[in-house]
């Protein structure tokens, strides 16, 4: 890999657990280009690291360490110039996000690697205003960035071959599980996966077939404790390409294949229920259960990552 110099534009909750996670190579040095210089810059980082360390993921020198490798940075020259690699979390703006890397390449080299952090927008279309489009990649990390492996490397329509293996190399590097989306599709590889489960979710709740903490339930104490070892592909060689078509020539007929929102999404918004937001959605949820839902989550990704290291 001969990336060394990373920066991270946006200090938002995801380029705040990007630069933690390039900062934690001790090979990298890692800018975080910010439009000011807040007092409590660090208070983010440093909170992640804390949860982290309480639980065992961390330790008190693996903070120092990374916090030392993070330089915030104002000046457009001062940030690019000497990039290696430089990764966008800025909003969800088609022209914000062009308009970011058309200037940056006024400063950056022609080499360095332009890579956008975007959910859903494409790296073609993105790239698309840029002097070097065949420099530009998708890589998309899964929120919260510091704590899932995932992270999406996706190729334009005319993203260079040795882009994408630099950006897979550096995501190992740094301790992330790269996947390759070999072309730029909507949703990726993940999300095209999850919105297709939500879609059938979502139908069996529409048709009263059950409830939505039935169907929350099936997926958590069934084949969601199989998924972190086990993805589908596999699970289909195991019980036989044989069986997988029986079962398809009789179950796809009756799966949902809408192409539009349920309609439950639209009715609820009319109500004024928005999920964790307004305390309703699917379900209801008090303050405490929305809270443990959130601590929960973040908790589940620490203590894996604390067996991870407990197994090196």
């Amino acid at each position: 890999m001969s990336i060394k110099n990373v920066v991270v534009v946006g200090a938002g909750m995801m380029g705040n657990a990007l630069a933690q996670v390039f900062a934690s190579n001790p090979d990298l040095y890692v800018v975080l280009k910010t439009r000011s210089l807040k007092e409590d810059r660090w208070a983010p980082i440093e909170n992640n690291l804390d949860i982290m360390i309480a639980r065992g993921a961390a330790t008190e020198q693996e903070k120092a360490d990374i916090i030392s490798r993070i330089h915030f940075e104002t000046d457009d020259a001062a940030a690019y110039t000497d990039a290696d690699f430089i990764i966008e979390c800025f909003p969800e703006v088609m022209e914000t996000k062009q308009q970011l890397f058309c200037h940056i390449e006024e400063f950056c080299s022609d080499k360095c690697i332009l890579a956008t952090n975007s959910s859903v927008m494409s790296s073609t279309e993105i790239g698309s205003k840029c002097k070097h489009p065949e420099r530009v990649v998708g890589a998309h990390f899964w929120n919260p960035g510091h704590l899932i492996p995932l992270v999406e490397v996706i190729k334009s329509d005319v993203t260079e071959e040795w882009v994408i293996e630099e950006t897979m190399a550096l995501m190992t590097a740094c301790g992330k599980k790269p996947v390759y989306c070999k072309k730029d599709v909507p949703g990726f590889v993940a999300n095209r996966l999850q919105h297709a489960l939500w879609r059938e979710a979502f139908y069996m709740v529409e048709n009263g077939i059950a409830d939505a903490k039935t169907v929350d339930d099936a997926c958590k104490y069934g084949p969601g404790l199989r998924w972190p070892v086990m993805g589908p592909m596999e699970n289909s060689d195991v019980v036989s390409i044989e069986l997988t078509k029986n079962i398809h020539d009789y179950i796809l007929p009756h799966l949902a294949d809408n192409h539009e929102p349920s309609k439950c999404l639209a009715e609820m918004l009319a109500r004024g229920d928005n999920g964790f937001k307004t305390g309703k959605g699917w379900q209801e949820w008090t303050p405490e259960q929305i809270l443990a839902s959130n601590t929960g989550l973040r908790e589940y990704l620490i203590d894996y990552i604390a067996k991870q290291k407990a197994e090196e």
